[in-house]
C-alpha cells in the first residue's frame, strides 16, 4: 500500500442471491446493468487505486422489488452476507446495512440487529422509496433511532418518480438530481436540525447541491415560511458529508468551495462504475489544482477515520 491508504465510502457489494433474484423483482429501473462482482475482484480493484478499505453498500434499487416479510428477510440476508465478508477481511471492508424501507417497523428491527449483532459501520438509505423522500414525516421514527445511535448514514440515489428517458440511464443524470432533492428536503423539513447526531454522507459530491446551494437558500424562505433565513440554511446544508465518486474536474471546485474541509470523503462507485472509469475520475481528483496536498490526504483517509472509529482502531 502507498502513503494514501484511501478509505472508499462509496463502493458496492453485489450479493449473488440478490443479483440473481433482481430480474424477477422489477429489475433495475435506472436502466443500468448489474455488474459482475466478487471479493477477489473488489480487492484487486482496491489495490490498483491504493484503497485500503471499502465501506460497501447494496446499491439501488436495493430491496425495493420485494414486499412484506420477504423484504425484511432479504435485507437481513444481505446484511449478514456483508458482515461475514467484513469478519474475514476487517481491515479491507466495512458495511453499510440495508434497511427494508418504507417498512418502518421492519427497518427499526433491522437497525437493532445491524448495530447490536453485526457491528455495522452505518446504514445505507436510498434517496426515495416509492416516491416518498427521506424528509417525509413517515420516516421520523427511523431518523430518531439513527440519531440515538449516532449513526453514519450513506444516502445513495435511486430513480426519481419521473419517466426514464431513453438512452439516458438514471446514473447518468437522474441520480444526482434525486440526491439533491432528498438532501434539500431533509434540511427544509427540519430533519437535520432535529437529529444532529446522525452523520449523513451524500453520494457523488452531493449531486447538484454545492453548485445550487445559494440559489436554494435564497429561494426557500420565499417559497415557505417555516425555514431559517438564507445564511442559516447554508449552514445546515454544510452539515452533510460528501463523497467524491464520479466527481468531474469541473465539480470539484464547487465542492471544495462549499463543503466543510473535513466533510469530503473519497468514493469510487465500483463496480457500477467500472474500474477504468473509477480510475479515470480518481486520477483527475489526484491531479486537481483546487485540492492541496493536505486536502487530498484528508479526503483520501483522514476525514473518514473520524467517522469510522473501528477503522481508526486498526491503524
Amino acid at each position: 500500500m502507498s502513503h494514501r491508504n484511501r478509505i472508499d465510502v462509496h463502493q458496492h457489494i453485489v450479493p449473488p442471491f440478490w443479483a440473481n433474484a433482481l430480474p424477477a423483482h422489477g429489475g433495475d429501473p435506472s436502466g443500468w446493468n448489474c455488474p459482475a462482482w466478487s471479493v477477489d475482484s473488489a480487492l484487486a480493484f482496491m489495490d490498483s487505486l491504493e484503497i485500503a478499505t471499502g465501506v460497501v453498500s447494496l446499491t439501488a434499487p436495493g430491496v425495493k422489488g420485494w414486499s412484506g416479510q420477504e423484504k425484511r428477510d432479504l435485507a437481513r440476508k444481505v446484511n449478514e452476507y456483508t458482515a461475514d465478508i467484513v469478519a474475514k477481511h476487517p481491515a479491507r471492508f466495512g458495511n453499510f446495512a440495508t434497511l427494508p424501507l418504507p417498512d418502518v417497523d421492519g427497518s427499526l428491527a433491522e437497525i437493532g440487529h445491524a448495530f447490536d449483532a453485526l457491528n455495522v459501520d452505518g446504514v445505507v438509505l436510498l434517496s426515495n422509496y416509492d416516491g416518498v423522500y427521506l424528509g417525509d414525516p413517515a420516516f421520523e421514527p427511523v431518523w430518531a433511532e439513527l440519531d440515538c445511535r449516532q449513526a453514519v448514514v450513506f444516502i445513495h440515489p435511486t430513480m426519481p418518480p419521473i419517466a426514464h428517458m431513453p438512452g439516458m440511464p438514471g446514473p447518468m443524470l437522474d441520480y444526482p438530481f434525486d440526491t439533491t432533492r432528498t438532501a434539500v428536503q431533509l434540511v427544509l423539513n427540519g430533519v437535520i436540525s432535529r437529529y444532529p447526531n446522525v452523520r449523513i454522507i451524500l453520494s457523488h459530491a452531493g449531486g447538484f447541491l454545492p453548485y445550487a446551494a445559494r440559489r436554494i437558500a435564497e429561494v426557500a424562505p420565499v417559497a415557505r415560511n417555516d425555514v431559517p433565513p438564507p445564511d442559516g440554511l447554508l449552514d445546515l446544508l454544510r452539515t452533510f458529508y460528501f463523497d467524491t465518486a464520479l466527481s468531474s474536474p469541473s465539480a470539484l471546485p464547487s465542492l471544495a468551495a462549499f463543503a466543510k474541509p473535513d466533510r469530503i470523503l473519497f468514493g469510487s462507485d465500483f463496480p457500477y462504475a467500472p474500474a477504468p472509469i473509477s480510475a479515470s475520475f480518481t486520477a483527475r481528483q489526484d491531479g486537481s489544482a483546487v485540492l492541496s496536498a493536505n486536502q487530498q490526504a484528508s479526503i483520501n483517509r483522514g476525514n473518514a477515520l473520524v467517522l469510522f472509529p473501528r477503522l481508526a482502531a486498526l491503524v
